[in-house]
């Protein structure tokens, strides 16, 4: 079967993920009034099991202030359970962002992430996603996506937000969306 892709320029979809308390929440909340709503930047990770997504994510946590200058809030998910979050906290995890759980293979494939099986104990319980960045705009447009099959194969996140930097302050269009 083919692994579909979210295109850019697209809708993201809507997709509901659990919060630590347990409560479902939209993944993105795309504001009624796009010129008062923020950017998001959606984080996907492998999980607790990946010791390269800790030191990732908790990089990112360095560039909260730089992004959220530029009005983009940042949130990670994986398909893990609260205890497997509580556990990657112990591990080291120490970020401001809110970390979302439970994302479901069904949206992992709305969002043509790659998927994986466990190849042992030690990894996890439950098949998840690969690494995947997107960014979306106030009106829920996916802006820019990437997305991997291995958990060494990201965006240097320092290049990653100058370039955002760059491409917010001179209105960089949305690339990608030739069809062919």
């Amino acid at each position: 079967m083919q692994n579909l892709k979210l295109k850019a320029g697209e809708r993201f979809p809507h997709i509901e993920v659990k919060t630590q308390d347990g409560r479902l929440i939209p993944l993105v909340n795309v504001k009624p009034q796009a010129s008062l709503g923020k950017w998001t930047l959606v984080v996907v990770y492998r999980g607790q099991h990946c010791p390269i997504c800790l030191k990732y994510l908790n990089e990112l946590e360095l560039f909260t202030g730089r992004l959220g200058a530029l009005n983009i809030d940042i949130v990670a998910v994986s398909a893990d359970n609260k205890q497997q979050l509580e556990q990657f906290k112990v591990n080291g995890l120490d970020t401001s962002f809110p970390i979302a759980l439970e994302l479901q293979l069904k949206d992992m494939k709305k969002l043509g992430l790659y998927i994986s099986e466990p190849t042992s104990g030690s990894e996890t319980a439950h098949l998840f996603a690969e690494p995947g960045l997107f960014l979306v705009n106030p009106k829920g447009e996916t802006t820019m996506i990437e997305i991997a099959n291995a958990p060494f194969i990201r965006p240097n996140i320092d290049q990653f937000v100058t370039g955002l930097e760059f491409a917010l302050e001179n209105s960089y269009p949305i690339r990608g969306t030739h069809s062919y």
